[in-house]
């Protein structure tokens, strides 16, 4: 876990490389990109990302969660449906999500519900394929899911927040990738939070390894050359 105390570096080497101010990449055509922010985050974090995705020719919005501390059912349809709803009538097109972590796997289950409506799904060190985790990360996930108990105990099931629980957030992350939307899976092998074998789709056209820290994926340069690349073509392998 103490390489994650890199992530500063790695927001350091961003502003300094071309990527950053929109140069060798391909840039947008005015699409919607929706952010989600990861476990214990909320969407100032991502300030970074926005700015940039907006200066490359997208337009990107906020998830409007808040803190991402809370039920993933709650939170979707309570503030991120009307955020895609928005962005939605103010672009009138498919969107793309960009999830970080725990927003990746939001954004997984989002698609999976709306499918006509997003056109692809990028996830940053995202382990939507199971939760091993290191064991502080799971003392925090412990007490989150204590409070979510206690504040929603007639909203949420008495296995929410674990993979045991049979809400359709989980129900609609289990299914595969509806074949319209493209999917992304970007992962670092020196992630000090997560494991990052869960982190893959298994399809080596759509996993892509990049050297960095599992906070700072949100500032990493070659992320963001990445997703330029997957937001204009997802076929594309820069």
């Amino acid at each position: 876990m103490w390489q994650e105390a890199l992530v500063g570096v790695e927001l350091l080497l961003l502003h300094a490389t071309p990527v950053y101010y929109g140069l060798g990449i391909p840039h947008g055509d005015g699409s919607g990109v929706v952010l989600i922010p990861g476990f214990l985050a909320s969407d100032i974090y991502l300030m970074e990302m926005y700015a940039w995705l907006k200066r490359i020719g997208y337009r990107p919005y906020y998830s409007g969660i808040g803190m991402n501390a809370d039920c993933p059912n709650l939170l979707i349809s309570r503030r991120l449906n009307e955020t895609i709803d928005q962005a939605r009538r103010e672009t009138g097109g498919k969107l793309h999500l960009v999830g970080h972590s725990l927003g990746g796997i939001i954004a997984r289950s989002v698609a999976g519900s709306r499918p006509e409506e997003i056109a692809s799904v990028i996830t940053l060190a995202a382990p939507f394929r199971g939760t091993a985790m290191h064991p502080r990360v799971q003392e925090m996930v412990n007490l989150v899911r204590s409070r979510i108990l206690h504040n929603n105990e007639k909203k949420v099931l008495p296995d929410c927040y674990t993979s045991r629980c049979t809400c359709s957030f989980l129900d609609h992350l289990r299914k595969n990738m509806p074949s319209g939307v493209a999917e992304t899976a970007i992962y670092t092998r020196t992630d000090g939070l997560v494991d990052w074998r869960f982190c893959l789709t298994e399809d080596p056209d759509n996993d892509f390894e990049v050297t960095g820290t599992h906070l700072g994926l949100a500032f990493n340069p070659s992320i963001y050359r990445i997703v330029a690349h997957r937001l204009a073509d997802p076929s594309s392998r820069p």
